[in-house]
This record gives structure tokens, C-alpha cells and sequence, in this order.
């Protein structure tokens, strides 16, 4: 095939990819730029809901075993409530406990999921709120998880959740493509050209220039951000490239080992976690549902580059407290490390505020370049015409 023909493919390549999901890639720029802020907007917009209320004189604020069982038996006491299927704790002075529930049965692969979420106090240890997450509305409750499973499952579950994937791969294409449409001559003249950005007089020049040399600068990125969205959408197509050259976490449902004793209750449990991570921060604690099902607990050590929940998991025997199995970012396999890399990179947090506003500028990237490249398609279009 020669170089014009295969450069002619791959332009209709760039082309259509971008006529065809360029709508979906302004909607999901959108929302991960809005997304990348998610914990701050959300406690902003919802602070009855989300922000702990003032201590006592005299109180400290601590999150121990003992408090975290004093806040499941309350809500399993209350007819209301209930036990929670998992108990989020405060990750500092302002936040709030987090317990959720499932909705009973499994939705449909064109429905979403809803949580039902209720907040409790962490000093006076009362409820504050309820909202169902997963729903979709535009009140103060419900926005930023509406703009959340746009992004992720665009409010259609796992359907949703597959297109998303899809456009993912669309995203690295044309990113990959426009790199190679871009590439210029090795001249100092030629590269120099192809890096500026240019008016003249002419609208459609500067659509053309401002296209092709920021496309340059933003393709990498864009690239990283689309292979990320592909492993959490579609694994099937990244996580057997990955197992190629070195191992991948395990993800096989594990039961307690255990068949003889009482079931640890929550506030054990999270004894345990500790006992193994004395200096990191329990952050999700999922109790077990049936009575062979270990406790699924994630903590984050004060070094893992993933911030919020973290992303060192426990799963721990109900009954012995003891680990069925254990995902530590900090000592994983080099393969179990790239794809722990994915969800920091894609959000930013990898780099702290930096990464995340870095993530908020290039989340507007596929609004500039679809009217730019539109703009640039119909010049010539009408030009051909």
C-alpha cells in the first residue's frame, strides 16, 4: 500500500471516528472534567448532607472499631434502615459516614443500578440524610451522581457502560492517527509550520492550524485517558495484553475459609484490617451478605498515588479475621501495578490538584476539536461541491 493511499485511509479513519462519536466525546469530556472535583463540589453543593456537623467542646474526631460498630448497629436497629451492605467512614474531620444498600435484584443491562446511600454524623452519630445514587436528577442531591453514570454507564448500565468502552477505542484512534496525520517532514521549517497556529486573515486557516498543532500536544494525553476508560469499560480487551508479560490481580469471588465460629461484626473486621495496615486509612468496608461470604475491606497506605478510598484491598475470613487474599498496590506484580495506574492517571489524581486540573483543561479538549474539525470538514466539503 503506498504512503498517499494509507495516509488517504487513515484521514477517513480520523474523520468519520470523530463525526460519529464526537458528540459522545464532548458529553464525556464534560462530565470528567466536572468529575475530577467530584468529593469537593459534592460536600459544596450538599452540606447538610455531607459535612459533619460542629464537634462538642472538648470532642475529637476518631474513627475506631468501636465507633464504626455503634454507627451499623444504630442503623440495623432502626426498621428504616437496617445493616448496611457497606459502610464508607469519614476521611477526615468533615466528612461524614457513608452506609449503602442495594437495591434488591440485579437491574437489566439497559438499567442502572441505584445505591441507596444514608449519612450519619460521626460525632453525634445521627442520621443526617438519605439520596438514592445512581439516580439521575439535577438537584443538589442527585448532580454529581448524575454526572457520574453519564460518564461511566450514560444512564444506561452495563450497556451503557459497553458504549462507553467502545468510544474509548474509537478516542485512541483518532488520537493515535492524528498523531501520524500530523507528522511532518524532519525539518526544522516543516516542523515549525506544523506546530503554529496561524489566522492570516482566513477563519478556516485558523481552524486548520489550531486543529492540527494543539491535536499534537493534546493526543498524548487523550490517548492515556482512552486506553484507561477502554480496561474500565471493556478489561476483556486489556487485561489478556497485559497478562501477556507479567501477572494480573486476581478476581475470583473468595468464601471464608473458616466453618466453625460466630461472624466478626464490622467494627472487628475493621480490627483486623488494621492489625495488617496499622498506618493507612480503612475506607470502604463491605459487609458480607450471606454467611460464607468473607469481608471485603479497602484501605489506602499513606505512599499509593490513588488518593480518596485508596486501592489496597483485604479480603478477610468473616470468622478468623484472617486474609483470604490481598491486593497491595505498593508490593503488586509490575503488571498489577500498570492497570493500578489506570484510575489515577484518568482522573487526575495521580499528580494531586495539578494532575486534577490538568484532567479539567483536556476534558474541554474534544468540544474544541470537534468544532474545529467540523468546521475544517465542511470547508471543505463545500469546496469539493
Amino acid at each position: 500500500m503506498s504512503q498517499r493511499l494509507s495516509k488517504c485511509l487513515i484521514s477517513k479513519l480520523h474523520l468519520y471516528a470523530g463525526l460519529w462519536f464526537g458528540a459522545l466525546f464532548v458529553v464525556l469530556g464534560l462530565t470528567g472534567s466536572a468529575i475530577a472535583w467530584m468529593p469537593e463540589l459534592d460536600a459544596w453543593l450538599n452540606p447538610t448532607l455531607l459535612q459533619a456537623s460542629k464537634p462538642a467542646p472538648g470532642q475529637v474526631f476518631q474513627v475506631t472499631p468501636r465507633t464504626l460498630q455503634a454507627v451499623v448497629d444504630g442503623l440495623a436497629a432502626d426498621p428504616a434502615y437496617g445493616k448496611p451492605s457497606q459502610l464508607n467512614p469519614p476521611a477526615d474531620a468533615r466528612d461524614v459516614y457513608v452506609a449503602s444498600y442495594r437495591q434488591p435484584g440485579k437491574p437489566s443491562s439497559f438499567s442502572q443500578a441505584i445505591v441507596r446511600q444514608v449519612m450519619v454524623d460521626p460525632y453525634t452519630l445521627q442520621v443526617k440524610g438519605e439520596r438514592d445514587w445512581g439516580r439521575f436528577g439535577l438537584t443538589r442531591p442527585l448532580l454529581m451522581s448524575g454526572m457520574f453514570h453519564v460518564h461511566r454507564y450514560l444512564l444506561t448500565g452495563d450497556a451503557g457502560k459497553t458504549v462507553t468502552g467502545i468510544s474509548g477505542v474509537a478516542l485512541l484512534l483518532m488520537a493515535l492517527s492524528g498523531i501520524y496525520l500530523w507528522w511532518p517532514r524532519l525539518q526544522w521549517t516543516a516542523i515549525k509550520r506544523a506546530l503554529t497556529v496561524s489566522h492570516g486573515g482566513s477563519w478556516p486557516r485558523f481552524n486548520y492550524t489550531f486543529h492540527k498543532a494543539v491535536g499534537f500536544f493534546a493526543a498524548p494525553a487523550l490517548a492515556v485517558i482512552a486506553f484507561s476508560g477502554i480496561y474500565f469499560n471493556l478489561p476483556q480487551l486489556v487485561v489478556p495484553l497485559v497478562a501477556l508479560v507479567s501477572t494480573v490481580p486476581e478476581t475470583a469471588k473468595l468464601k471464608n475459609a473458616a466453618q466453625d465460629g460466630a461472624l466478626l461484626d464490622a467494627g472487628q473486621a475493621m480490627a483486623a484490617a488494621q492489625l495488617l495496615y496499622p498506618q493507612a486509612r480503612v475506607s470502604r468496608i463491605v459487609l458480607p451478605a450471606k454467611q460464607d461470604q468473607p469481608y471485603e475491606i479497602r484501605v489506602r497506605q499513606p505512599d499509593e498515588i490513588a488518593h480518596g478510598d485508596g486501592a489496597t484491598r483485604l479480603t478477610l475470613d468473616a470468622r478468623s479475621g484472617l486474609p483470604l487474599r490481598i491486593r497491595d498496590p505498593l508490593t503488586a506484580s509490575y503488571g498489577e501495578r500498570f492497570l493500578g495506574w489506570q484510575f489515577p492517571l484518568h482522573s487526575g489524581q495521580a499528580f494531586g490538584v495539578a494532575g486534577r486540573a490538568f484532567i479539567t483543561v483536556f476534558g474541554l479538549m474534544p468540544l474544541l476539536f470537534l468544532l474545529t474539525g467540523t468546521l475544517v470538514w465542511w470547508k471543505r466539503r463545500r469546496s469539493r461541491k
